[in-house]
């Protein structure tokens, strides 16, 4: 929803060529502050970061002294455990101030916020704005007839639980399976653009495994007033700066409002295709002309690929194959959803190199531009999910859902990551009325993707099923106790949305929790669990793929320890656990040989004769040969009888030890009868270390960029170590400040832990992070900050 600013006068040809020039004259006099997140440049634009200089005053009942913030900011203190909600369901204050521009003759500035959670009501000068609700999609308002030499900017947030996706059920905050902590979560920015401009491009390839294929253009221009004059688009497809293809589009006069106008790009016989191990990308300019005057610009990525769903399976560039993956929430210990880019790269990165998935599911909301832009460039497939879990409410809240759909698919649909829009409400019952106009709305705005949404049951699917693509949360056991998967249903595209999770496959119920800090023998199973997953269900040729729960622990009011649930295969730190140990695995040995056993080699008081019986270990190679103290102890090579259907499944082993003397364990990984890889690990305590590593060498000195440190008890070879234990504190000197406890309890984790490192305002140097362990001594990372002046 847009606030128009106001013109008296009709737009001429003569008077916008003229303005528009004027516009660029004077824009040039500003700074360009920050990079937009919609990328939009060109004749007569400017924009600016909006992320600094907001003071920050508390509950709006009772504003505190203003605290200075940047964005993204949680309107809550959180620690990585037991968050209280009530911290953050209030209504909050934020203010900031802002020196020019004024509203000049021919220019139309726009403020923007990528996520205010929940309800934002935003002033300018005192001037009420449109109310936005919803925390996970960006919303802008134009403020052109606003601005003055000086401009006050207010926010006030409703972070309270309302009637607003995912929230709303009568039942509360426990409704939904996790914590939504209000804050101004992601970034603003102020932009300004011509009195006509271009508003948006669709870009969307078609025909992409034929020579004849091309680029069809969808450009919605916005016009404050009608215009007399030609208007022409100019568009370009570029591989860096090498040109590949061009079009051009006469549009004539245009009337007041937004014009959509459609052409095509053709002759494009030798792109590069978007996959997996090769995500090429390519951008797309349209340039708008008045007359012979360029005025505006808008600049997108996109990928020329074939995703299709089909009755007999998933298909990629013509490519028989099924996706491999694992679901995604957004959020993180001490900030909830408040995360600066650099982080939310990083859980991509993660799912994709070092757990080897091809598929994401952004469950269960629109996730960050940044996590976005590292999966196209990365080669993740992503499934992306409009808000909500369970309740679909009255027809207001339904309107909302409506509303949310068209809002995910307009900001993401030139990503060549997305292959798929969840537009039913994560696991709600069947409402043909709602998801017929989700379907209708999503088909309207993106004809080339399939449309899914995640079902707990098959129910009456013949009838009142409304995607294209049945997406099952698959969650049964075996008589046996191990995991079941149900075979697709006939006729139609099928994939699993979810399966293991906490599921308790001996019994009914989901009360497997995956603590690192708890029962050791509960740890062993969470790979294994996620190993049968994927082999049964990749014995179904017709199953597209299996996206299994979950990525990472994730802070939740439901069946969790202390408020932090637990089905991850990462912990809320992104730290892997041994049930990461499947994930890792599953990767040529070319790319990245590995060793990843399932178990700790530990002598302790939980496994006082080592790790056990029929252990797995997890590799990617021929065959292993363990050694314990220098001897030979066994060969074992792959399960391929157990798991047929794996890349690499797993190996078993007894090492079930007299452990006195503090034996030794190594495993040698053999491809093609040579080694390639091996691993050491050992059982005397006393030789054990703390490790502490930063993710990144350095950051920018913005104050709004920031990266991880982990810190962990590991053996003498580094190899993480059962129920490590002791408090840590954390120090950090320099241009930095922690995100974080100062003091941190290693035995309430399990041993490992992380903080994140934010740089200072107009920062540079070097941040010393020192964290010092009672019997372990004291580890230091340093971080290099960066100036951006």
């Amino acid at each position: 929803m847009i606030l128009l600013g106001n013109s008296k006068n009709r737009l001429t040809r003569r008077r916008f060529l003229k303005s528009s020039i004027q516009a660029g004259t004077a824009l040039a006099m500003h700074p360009l502050l920050g990079f937009a997140k919609v990328p939009v440049s060109g004749p007569s634009h400017w924009e600016m970061s909006l992320d600094s200089g907001w003071t920050f005053l508390g509950k709006a009942s009772a504003p505190s002294e203003p605290i200075a913030v940047t964005l993204p900011h949680s309107v809550a203190k959180l620690s990585w455990q037991d968050w209280d909600a009530s911290t953050w369901e209030d209504v909050f204050l934020y203010r900031r101030t802002l020196t020019g521009p004024t509203g000049s003759d021919g220019l139309r500035t726009f403020l923007m916020f990528e996520g205010a959670m929940v309800t934002a009501d935003v002033t300018v000068n005192g001037t009420a704005l449109p109310q936005h609700k919803g925390g996970y999609l960006p919303f802008r308002r134009e403020i052109t007839s606003l601005l003055r030499q000086r401009n006050n900017i207010e926010v006030k947030l409703d972070a309270r639980f309302q009637d607003v996706p995912p929230e709303g059920s009568p039942r509360g905050r426990s409704a939904v399976d996790y914590y939504v902590p209000g804050g101004l979560i992601r970034g603003a920015k102020l932009y300004t653009v011509p009195e006509v401009y271009l508003n948006d491009v669709f870009a969307k390839p078609v025909n992409v495994l034929s020579k004849t294929r091309s680029v069809e253009l969808s450009c919605t221009v916005d016009a404050l007033t009608r215009t007399t004059g030609s208007a022409v688009l100019d568009a370009v497809l570029l591989e860096g700066n090498r040109v590949v293809g061009r079009a051009r589009k006469n549009a004539g006069d245009l009337a007041a409002g937004l014009t959509t106008i459609n052409f095509s790009m053709s002759g494009l016989p030798d792109v590069k295709l978007w996959d997996n191990d090769n995500p090429h990308l390519y951008s797309v300019v349209v340039t708008l002309h008045m007359g012979a005057k360029p005025v505006h610009e808008y600049r997108t990525r996109i990928g020329f690929r074939e995703a299709k769903f089909t009755v007999d399976g998933f298909y990629l560039n013509g490519r028989k194959m099924q996706f491999f993956g694992l679901d995604r929430h957004e959020l993180y210990p001490y900030t909830g959803y408040a995360m600066p880019a650099r982080i939310m790269r990083k859980d991509a990165e993660i799912i994709r190199r070092e757990f080897n998935c091809n598929m994401v599911r952004c469950s269960h909301y629109p996730q960050h531009d940044a996590f976005l832009d590292a999966c196209d460039e990365l080669g993740l497939m992503v499934w992306e999910e409009t808000p909500g879990w369970q309740y679909i409410g009255d027809q207001t809240f339904q309107d909302q859902v409506v509303e949310n759909v068209q809002d995910m698919i307009r900001r993401d649909r030139n990503r060549p990551s997305i292959i798929v829009w969840g537009v039913r409400v994560n696991e709600s019952h069947n409402d043909p009325p709602l998801y017929n106009r989700t379907y209708a709305a999503a088909k309207e705005l993106d004809d080339s993707r399939p449309t899914s949404g995640s079902m707990t049951g098959f129910g009456n699917w013949k009838t009142d099923w409304h995607e294209d693509v049945f997406a099952f949360d698959d969650y049964h056991q075996s008589p046996d106790g191990t995991v079941q998967i149900l075979p697709p249903l006939p006729g139609i595209p099928y994939m699993l949305a979810e399966t293991v999770g906490q599921r308790t496959y001996t019994a009914p119920g989901f009360n497997n929790k995956y603590r690192r800090a708890a029962d050791v023998q509960m740890q062993y199973h969470q790979a294994i669990y996620h190993a049968q997953a994927h082999d049964r269900a990749r014995a179904y040729d017709r199953m597209c793929g299996v996206i299994a729960w979950c990525a990472f622990e994730y802070a939740s009011p439901n069946n969790g320890y202390k408020g932090v649930k637990n089905p991850g295969v990462a912990d809320v730190f992104r730290i892997p656990k041994i049930g990461a140990s499947f994930y890792q695995a599953q990767v040529s040995p070319s790319e990245r040989p590995v060793i990843a056993p399932n178990f700790y080699w530990d002598f302790g008081t939980m496994t006082p004769q080592g790790p056990g019986r029929n252990l797995a270990i997890f590799h990617n190679c021929d065959y292993l040969e363990l050694f314990v103290d220098g001897k030979h102890h066994a060969t074992v090579r792959p399960d391929h009888q157990g798991y047929p259907h794996l890349l690499h499944p797993p190996s078993w082993v007894d090492l079930e030890l007299d452990g006195t003397n503090h034996p030794e364990l190594r495993i040698d990984g053999f491809v093609n009868d040579r080694k390639i890889v091996t691993r050491s690990f050992s059982s005397d305590t006393a030789q054990d270390q703390l490790i502490c590593k930063s993710d990144d060498s350095s950051i920018r000195g913005d104050s709004i960029d920031a990266t991880r440190v982990i810190f962990y008890i590991a053996d003498k070879y580094g190899a993480l170590r059962l129920l490590g234990s002791g408090d840590v504190s954390i120090d950090v000197a320099g241009p930095g400040s922690l995100i974080g406890d100062k003091t941190f309890s290693l035995t309430e984790s399990g041993g490992a832990g992380a903080v994140w490192i934010k740089s200072t305002p107009s920062a540079s140097g070097e941040v010393t992070v020192k964290v010092r362990h009672p019997a372990m001594g004291t580890r230091s990372v340093r971080i290099a900050v960066e100036s951006v002046s």
